[in-house]
């Protein structure tokens, strides 16, 4: 097993507003001045004079320079004037980036202190592997972090974090929060129609569509709604046929699997829902999906996978041709990876967050059985460790998103 090794040293921690407590919770926009240069200043950027890196020229430097690592910026914004213009401000820096086609996977990690419940945003370069923070979320109220629900645009560089509680008073909230990585700032878009926290959530065609939840007198919802990220508005769809919590959920062959889980004293079979957003139907899951859903799924090479809720666990696949779930080949879950778990996925990669900000990364690979008239598959992963700061010893994930940029 790969280990790698990450510096102590990042970014200032932005932490969320005051500590008021109110039962109507108020969100304020952050006061977020623009970073991005005045065309004059552009224009002085690009003039000739001093090369931003001797012997090379600009838009190899450019080019360069736009693959520091993020938490390197402060020491190297210094070197000079034209590289305190690229470097002095994340929005300027990704926005070079966007323009020059820069790519780059970023994992970003929703996090909370275990002791003071303050919540913060912490980002994963993926091919540095070194950490930077984002602003707080514009949010004034203390929120438990995990009656949040985040839904991704990945290579838009887009996130939405929707709905959530209150602490203390289990006040389900409304909200809905957009972050941009180009920009690196929050907006608040319009509110949700129904207010809700441990609900599903997942995108399908461009579109993020919510459902059940947790309502304002603690009673479960059966409703569903969706929005166009675009236009910013919510729609109704139909509703669930049943009051559900959310467990976890997952977007697999365009439609929206919503789980509840096993729930103590696991005498009951848990309930399970599917959406298909082109009929506006729900129906029943299989009992054997619902059944060994027994962790945070991801999708990759177009089926599910579950990373359990048990330490030292191995992955599992769900057949759908025998409606089961198979343990895949390779060795479990690293040690150091410790519950709760936040999982995500790019390509063929699993990201699995797991406590003081620990990072297993495991690759997936497939080989077809032989002998075998139909495609099935035979999966395998190998995982390493991306060890995280001493600074991070305190901090438990709560979710995790992948963007690009």
């Amino acid at each position: 097993m790969q280990h790698v090794r990450l510096s102590s040293q990042q970014a200032p921690v932005h932490k969320l507003g005051d500590s008021q407590i109110t039962l109507s919770p108020k969100f304020r926009l952050a006061v977020i001045h623009s970073s991005l240069l005045s065309p004059s200043t552009d224009i002085e950027l690009m003039l000739k004079g001093e090369p931003l890196i001797p012997g090379l020229p600009d838009d190899l430097a450019f080019n360069c320079l736009l693959r520091l690592p993020v938490q390197s910026h402060a020491a190297c914004k210094v070197v000079c004037k034209r590289w305190h213009l690229l470097l002095g401000s994340k929005e300027r820096f990704f926005t070079r980036r966007n323009e020059l086609g820069f790519k780059d996977p970023w994992l970003f990690v929703f996090a909370f202190h275990r002791c003071t419940g303050k919540i913060q945003w912490q980002v994963l370069d993926l091919t540095h592997f070194s950490w930077h923070s984002i602003p707080a979320m514009p949010c004034k109220d203390k929120v438990y972090p995990h009656g949040f629900r985040c839904v991704s645009i990945p290579h838009e560089g887009v996130f939405f974090v929707c709905g959530g509680m209150v602490s203390d008073v289990d006040c389900p909230l409304d909200l809905v929060l957009k972050y941009e990585m180009q920009k690196n700032r929050w907006t608040v878009m319009n509110q949700m129609m129904t207010a809700r926290s441990f609900f599903a959530s997942g995108l399908i065609d461009g579109m993020i569509y919510v459902a059940g939840g947790n309502s304002t007198d603690l009673s479960e919802l059966d409703s569903a709604e969706v929005m166009d990220p675009v236009k910013g508005i919510w729609h109704p769809i139909a509703s669930m046929g049943t009051n559900m919590a959310s467990y976890d959920a997952a977007v697999l062959n365009g439609k929206l699997l919503v789980t509840e889980g096993w729930l103590w004293p696991f005498y009951v079979s848990p309930r399970g829902q599917v959406y298909d957003p082109r009929t506006n139907n729900w129906e029943s899951m299989a009992v054997g999906l619902r059944e060994g859903w027994t962790g945070s799924s991801v999708v990759v090479f177009g089926h599910l996978f579950v990373v359990s809720d048990l330490e030292r666990m191995k992955l599992k696949v769900y057949d759908a041709d025998t409606d089961s779930w198979e343990t895949i080949e390779g060795p479990p879950l690293p040690e150091q990876i410790c519950k709760p778990f936040a999982v995500n996925v790019n390509d063929c990669r699993i990201y699995v967050v797991g406590r003081n900000l620990y990072v297993a990364v495991g690759s997936i690979s497939r080989l077809n059985q032989k002998g075998t008239h139909n495609k099935k598959w035979r999966f395998f992963v190998q995982w390493k460790v991306v060890e995280a700061p001493e600074s991070f010893s305190d901090l438990t994930p709560s979710s995790s998103q992948v963007l690009f940029a």
